[in-house]
């Protein structure tokens, strides 16, 4: 399922696409890489009998839980995505205590990728191009001391499981990148889009978009068997800085042609012409190697300062929480806790390391940059979840026909449970991530004038 991330692919018929990674159409039409077609690198030969849409029925029926699941959260206090998931891992066809209800399909797959688009095209009309530019050496600086913490606690982890190779960098993939979608909608959810440290948690999670298109590339080769070299490496890395780099210059003038243009529209053009931004936005990062979160977001800071993006936020809403409810439903629909004894022993030791690398590397992001303790907390809490591409690297890893075979069998259920965990523990914490650094950090009262005098926080 995401792996429509990466599913249109320029090859030139070599059987492996560097840029995007993951193996090409011919492949898959060639009946080789079995396992990497079947779990949704590629459409390959599609079966006349298969279910390619999501059904009416189940469609009601999905909406009709989460619409249930919504009013549960919000009794007990808790963001809806953990019982989004929950929903999807109870009514989908890994379920361990009812039958199949609903099977992933096209349908839920293509609303899902909405899903993710909507919510960073969303957080993109929040920060305009003067806002993202004064913070560039917040998003290099904490963006490089999550790397090195994350990336490399991962290569270690990594090592520690595997031993040196393609496998211990697919694995300090898979605990390195945070997860735009969910880290997203809890910011939303949470209300605090407009805390300082918003923009930092933002900026770290652009560049890891970034270093992940690059590593993609990387990895994929290796899981493939193939060399790699310097000038492959660069070129990627190059192609997405100036793609970002282009969206950004464009944005200090997009809004003065929008806000020329948006006057002569209805409600409905509004509507269309902002979800065909954000979704055209999403396709070129595609086709730039980038993930289309990034092209979403990038598309809503070309709107972020038009006149109308307070309208445009009301028209899109409704269908942003509607496709976000199915993307994270559609995540647990692909959760198998009866693989959980595959990967226990894996899980048992990174788990906590993932949950810990974040909030460390968080933290010291924080107090690298000027913020305050307590605002590390919020940071190292908000960048837990995991997500869209430890699914796609643990995709790409199961079908790495030169990776050793146990790793393989491991990576899918381990990557699926790794997602589950951290997501739900990284929405507790970031709900609770306020009164935490309170506790753990608490302002001190410097007394004034004696004992009886008053005082002031320090």
């Amino acid at each position: 399922m995401f792996g429509g991330a990466n599913r249109d692919r320029l090859d030139g018929g070599s059987g492996f696409d560097l840029l995007r990674g993951g193996p090409s159409n011919d492949s898959c039409s060639n009946g080789e890489d079995v396992a990497g077609c079947e779990l949704g690198w590629l459409p390959a030969t599609v079966d006349p009998g298969a279910t390619e849409l999501l059904e009416l029925t189940d469609l009601a029926i999905v909406l009709a839980l989460l619409a249930l699941a919504s009013v549960l959260a919000g009794r007990i206090g808790l963001s809806a995505i953990p019982v989004f998931i929950a929903a999807g891992i109870l009514l989908g066809p890994f379920s361990p205590v009812l039958p199949t209800i609903v099977e992933p399909s096209e349908g839920t797959e293509l609303l899902s990728r909405l899903g993710v688009i909507l919510l960073l095209f969303f957080l993109g009309l929040e920060f305009s191009y003067e806002r993202l530019t004064q913070a560039r050496r917040t998003v290099t600086t904490g963006g490089l001391i999550d790397l090195a913490v994350n990336g490399g606690l991962g290569l270690a982890l990594g090592y520690l499981l595997m031993g040196p190779g393609a496998e211990a960098l697919l694995i300090a993939g898979l605990v390195y990148i945070s997860s735009s979608g969910i880290v997203t909608r809890a910011l939303f959810d949470l209300r605090r889009l407009a805390d300082d440290e918003t923009d930092l948690v933002l900026g770290i999670l652009v560049f890891e978009d970034l270093a992940i298109a690059v590593f993609l590339g990387l990895v994929s080769a290796l899981a493939a068997g193939e060399a790699v070299g310097t000038l492959d490496i660069a070129g990627t890395a190059g192609l997405a800085l100036a793609f970002v780099l282009l969206f950004l210059l464009a944005s200090r003038w997009a809004h003065h042609v929008f806000d020329r243009l948006t006057p002569r529209l209805d409600r409905e053009q509004l509507l269309l012409g902002a979800l065909a931004v954000a979704v055209g936005g999403a396709a070129l990062a595609n086709l730039a190697g980038l993930s289309e979160a990034v092209g979403a977001l990038l598309a809503g800071v070309l709107l972020s300062g038009s006149a109308v993006r307070d309208a445009i936020e009301q028209q899109l809403m409704g269908l942003r929480d509607f496709a976000a409810a199915i993307f994270f439903f559609a995540f647990g629909l692909q959760v198998d806790l009866g693989r959980l004894d595959e990967a226990g022993l894996w899980l048992a030791i990174a788990v906590p390391i993932a949950i810990l690398g974040k909030l460390v590397g968080g933290f010291l992001a924080a107090r690298a940059t000027g913020f305050t303790r307590p605002q590390g907390v919020n940071v190292g809490a908000a960048l837990v979840p995991r997500g869209e591409f430890t699914i796609i690297l643990a995709q790409l890893a199961v079908a790495g026909v030169a990776l050793d075979a146990e790793f393989r069998e491991r990576v899918g259920p381990f990557a699926g449970l790794l997602v589950l965990a951290t997501a739900v523990v990284g929405v507790v914490l970031m709900r609770e991530s306020r009164p935490i650094g309170r506790a753990l950090f608490p302002r001190r009262v410097v007394r004034t004038g004696g004992a009886e005098g008053g005082g002031r926080n320090a």
